[in-house]
């Protein structure tokens, strides 16, 4: 009974990688928009195969607070130097040692030092 238990045991702990692997695999191609095969025949009779798979994942970034603010993922970067140019647009004072910065349309307070976001006004400037 015990060598049925631990063969059964056994069996599970292999077979769990290869029963995610497909799930996995396919949150990977939900990410891709085009596939291309192309399938010829090349010098010598040989068939050759052609592949294009195109990868449109948004480079740009949903920012939250306490998430670290890396100007390279923000779409149009610009830092707000006069911050009461747009009071209408619900902009305050930032505290001391923070300032204002455009990602998209939203406004993301950013840590000087450290890049640590401290709040998100998000449609700010739709």
């Amino acid at each position: 009974m015990k060598k049925f238990i631990l063969a059964a045991l056994a069996t599970s702990i292999l077979a769990s990688p290869i029963a995610m692997a497909p799930a996995e695999a396919q949150g990977r191609q939900d990410h891709q928009e085009r596939r291309t095969t192309i399938v010829r025949e090349g010098p010598h009779g040989r068939t050759v195969t052609h592949r294009t798979v195109v990868n449109n994942r948004n480079p740009y970034r949903r920012w939250n607070k306490g998430q670290r603010f890396d100007h390279r993922y923000a779409q149009n970067y610009r830092e707000i130097n006069d911050w009461r140019a747009y009071r209408g647009r619900r902009l305050y004072a930032p505290p001391r040692g923070y300032h204002w910065v455009r990602s998209g349309n939203d406004a993301v307070l950013v840590a000087v030092s450290g890049g640590l976001i401290g709040a998100v006004l998000a449609g700010a400037f739709n």
